[in-house]
């Protein structure tokens, strides 16, 4: 009997310790994932036929997977699961449209697929009790014959556009050139010694400015030949106007005057204010 006792205390010793219960966690588990979205592209483009149907579009696209509340895990598999669904859709609008469309107009198609879409707003699939959300972004590409059917057509358009950007620098700088001349030519003209300049400058210039100086006297000419008639006139309506002409004209040539030096008097003084 004692050889029984001391054999299980034996087999206490070599067991060591029981191990101590881990106590139970009270803390919530983690929440679901909020809004999560995912991307895919589709590896070759979509091919639909344009107008006449003897070449096509090439229709490139990138879905928008989204979903609210559920794993990224079963995100993926949604998307992966109805994929080929959205493709067959929008290859079925795409096909729809592109009938109406010329061959080389595929900014036009791809405006109208992208109107389309964003008028119906998401597509939306439901798996399992889980609902996920699918956007389609296209971008619409050439035929590659009818690229190079257009390609002389565009350029031209290229050059034509260069051209054009180059003529409306070449307006710029002529139209600031001119502003200027015209600064200089003016400030010229209206000084009393405008005919004095025009001599110290070279021919060309000096050509200008007594062109200027000719056409402003013989401007000046004209006016008052019109008002000589206007007051030889009979109408009393041309003879008021004719005389407030004047009556400018005579105020004008007083201030005129009136900055130019005087001449000093025979007898070397300086005049005196009213002489």
């Amino acid at each position: 009997m004692w050889f029984l006792a001391l054999w299980r205390r034996l087999l206490v010793l070599l067991q060591g310790p029981e191990p101590v219960a881990a106590p139970i966690s009270s803390a919530p588990p983690p929440p679901p994932p909020g809004r999560l979205t995912e991307r895919r592209e589709i590896s070759t483009p979509i091919v639909v036929p344009a107008r006449g149907y003897v070449f096509t579009f090439r229709i490139r696209a990138m879905f928008v997977w989204s979903s609210n509340g559920i794993p990224r895990e079963m995100l993926s598999g949604s998307a992966q699961y109805f994929m080929p669904y959205a493709v067959r859709a929008l290859t079925n609008l795409a096909a729809a449209r592109a009938r109406n469309f010329a061959a080389h107009r595929a900014r036009d198609l791809e405006v109208e697929l992208q109107r389309e879409l964003a008028a119906t707003g998401p597509w939306r699939y439901e798996r399992g009790g889980a609902e996920v959300a699918c956007k389609p972004y296209v971008w619409v590409e050439l035929d590659e014959g009818v690229k190079q059917a257009v390609r002389p057509y565009w350029e031209q358009l290229i050059k034509l556009d260069c051209e054009y950007d180059v003529d409306v620098k070449r307006a710029q700088n002529a139209d600031r050139l001119s502003r200027q001349w015209l600064s200089i030519l003016g400030k010229l003209v209206d000084n009393p010694a405008a005919g004095g300049a025009a001599k110290m400058t070279d021919e060309n210039f000096a050509a200008v400015v007594q062109e200027l100086i000719a056409q402003q006297q013989a401007a000046t000419q004209r006016l008052n030949d019109l008002i000589e008639d206007g007051l030889r006139s009979d109408d009393e309506y041309e003879r008021k106007t004719s005389f407030d002409l004047l009556a400018e004209r005579l105020k004008s040539h007083g201030r005129a005057a009136s900055a130019e030096p005087r001449e000093p008097s025979r007898n070397g003084a300086s005049p005196r204010p009213g002489d």
